[in-house]
């Protein structure tokens, strides 16, 4: 699989989510423009020494993304998604879209329904979303639950 972070902000959730994605030994994709530098040492430290083991792509932009994804399937989280997480049909060729985090996703990207998800939380205006890096972790990995956890021991 793959998880794509469409313009994300914050050098430490990026951090984490290489991390992850480093132990799990799925894709990551970074959409600029960047709120951080590729060379902060917060986001460095943040990875961990495990930035060597992660499958980087870097897009200048959505259209270049989508052009690398083709016609490979696609699931975009979002808090205003109607359908649950576990729903997603996972696959290994799955890419999973995440937003920025004070935005989300633009919404030109929410429009077909059949392809937008959520994380349940409680219904009140003060709990807007999940944090990104534990949002990415928690379907991530329910996606790999749901293949069977394939390559990892």
């Amino acid at each position: 699989m793959h998880v794509v972070l469409v313009y994300p902000e914050i050098h430490y959730n990026t951090g984490n989510v290489a991390r992850t994605c480093a132990v799990t030994g799925t894709g990551l994709h970074l959409v600029e423009p960047l709120g951080f530098s590729l060379e902060d040492r917060y986001l460095r430290r943040a990875g961990l020494d495990y930035w060597p083991l992660v499958d980087l792509t870097v897009h200048p932009d959505l259209d270049h993304l989508f052009a690398t994804i083709g016609s490979r399937p696609v699931a975009f989280l979002s808090a205003r998604g109607r359908r649950l997480y576990t729903e997603i049909p996972f696959s290994p060729d799955l890419f999973l879209v995440f937003g920025r985090e004070s935005t989300g996703l633009p919404e030109e990207l929410l429009r077909d329904e059949a392809k937008v998800f959520r994380v349940p939380m409680r219904p009140i205006p003060e709990a807007r979303s999940l944090n990104l890096a534990n949002t990415v972790a928690l379907v991530l990995y329910e996606g790999l639950r749901q293949l069977g956890f394939p390559g990892l021991a």
